[in-house]
């Protein structure tokens, strides 16, 4: 039966994409692996990979579309056997589309591991269940399970409709349970909460409030629907609370200083965010139970200290997240954040570079703001509002003395955090940051 081709979730929020370019056409072969098509998604371009074999059918979707939803058919597989005439019957009405589940949809699929130049082996006639009915299973997926011995009827397949692919056959061992039993009673993920209720007027009453004012219509692209819908999300949904500390940085400044002057001629120049993404690892090490993220239904405690950095770019911003930077040096650190930036302004990141972490950093003291609150990233347990160094006297061992200080807003999901444990975390961040020899430990 001809397969449809859906417009893959290329990532966790992902609702509709632009299909940029057809890498292949119709009456082309195709195998598993194979680049598909560029997509377009809020974030980035990206490439889509076929997750079966087969032949291009049929396109359905044109190259420049936008606006397309996932799990909308784009094209049509046809398998070995298979030819144009069989098409109708199994995509041209909207019931089968309907009946696709969301989660079906594959972002991407692991290559094939053969040649592509390698001639197919036949592939084994499609298999039946117990009561007589077929099993769907892409021709590879059944050559595969052949040579393992598996009954491709005691699988449930993750590809359109059911359709056992590649992935499900290469870790299954012979005579395993299928996977809604071998599930047992685990609980089920959370499922996306219900949409709210709009907050505001209208488009239409605001449009007629303005109605005899000059002004200028800027329509909403991806990126900004989705930071309007995530952050609408989290300020609707999250239970923020706030914590305030300042850090004196003069410290920082002088060991910053010599390290840079070391660091001449190598191309690294720390930055103070850099010295900050290294105290908020170390604290979360040192405060593990912070370094958590929302889940739904559970708390999921990360081992790593992953954090994410916001990036702006013009008409939004990135959180690109430097992965186990309790692990990584100053410079190293710095190079890596340099990358992501540079990067980040070019819509060049992978969705993995940008999604993960539980803890984000939003700097604005370049921009010489002195204090702010940020709003949390869900699923993240707390972000850190970083205001810039200003020279304010303090008082010290009784006598007034000029310091660079630094004001700093810890942003908590109190679902996951609790005020004292809050405490604790931005308190290490201070430490830290106060004594910056203790980072190169």
């Amino acid at each position: 039966m001809p397969t449809e081709i859906l417009m893959p979730a290329l990532s966790p929020t992902m609702e509709e994409g632009t299909l940029a370019k057809w890498l292949v056409k119709e009456g082309d072969t195709v195998s598993s692996g194979d680049i598909l098509a560029e997509i377009e998604t809020d974030k980035a371009t990206m490439e889509f990979e076929a997750v079966d074999e087969g032949t291009i059918g049929k396109i359905l979707i044109e190259e420049g579309a936008q606006g397309v939803k996932v799990n909308t058919p784009i094209a049509v597989l046809l398998e070995e056997g298979e030819s144009a005439d069989d098409i109708g019957a199994s995509s041209g009405g909207g019931a089968a589309k309907a009946e696709a589940p969301k989660d079906d949809a594959k972002a991407e699929a692991p290559k094939a591991d053969a040649p592509k130049d390698a001639a197919p082996a036949k592939s084994p006639p499609a298999p039946k269940s117990g009561d007589g009915n077929r099993v769907f299973a892409s021709p590879l997926a059944r050559r595969i399970a052949a040579e393992k011995g598996l009954d491709l009827a005691s699988l449930k397949g993750s590809g359109p409709h059911g359709r056992i692919v590649k992935a499900d056959v290469e870790d299954a061992k012979p005579g395993a349970k299928p996977a809604a039993a071998a599930a047992g009673d685990a609980p089920k993920a959370a499922g996306p909460a219900a949409a709210a209720a709009p907050a505001g007027p209208s488009a239409e009453t605001v449009l007629k409030m303005y109605a005899d004012r000059e002004t200028e219509e800027v329509a909403l692209d991806g990126m900004r629907r989705t930071i309007a819908a995530r952050l609408g999300e989290a300020k609707q949904t999250i239970p923020h609370f706030y914590l305030r500390r300042s850090a004196k940085l003069d410290e920082l400044m002088k060991f910053r200083a010599t390290l840079n002057k070391q660091l001449e001629g190598r191309g690294v120049k720390l930055s103070v965010n850099d010295f900050i993404i290294k105290a908020c690892a170390l604290a979360l090490q040192e405060v593990p139970d912070a370094n958590a993220v929302w889940a739904g239904d559970r708390i999921l405690k990360l081992k790593p200290s992953d954090v994410a950095v916001a990036v702006a770019i013009e008409g939004g911003l990135f959180t690109p997240v430097l992965k186990d930077a309790q692990q990584k040096t100053l410079s190293t650190l710095s190079a890596e954040m340099k990358d992501l930036a540079n990067r980040a302004k070019n819509k060049k990141l992978a969705p993995h570079e940008y999604q993960g972490g539980s803890f984000a950093i939003s700097n604005l003291g370049m921009f010489g703001i002195e204090n702010f609150d940020a709003v949390i990233n869900p699923p993240h347990g707390a972000i850190l509002a970083v205001g810039t160094g200003i020279q304010t006297p303090v008082v010290e061992n009784g006598e007034v003395v000029i310091r660079n200080v630094m004001s700093m807003t810890l942003s908590v999901d109190h679902r996951v955090i609790d005020g004292a444990l809050g405490a604790q975390l931005l308190e290490k961040i201070v430490a830290h940051l106060e004594n910056p020899m203790g980072m190169l430990a």
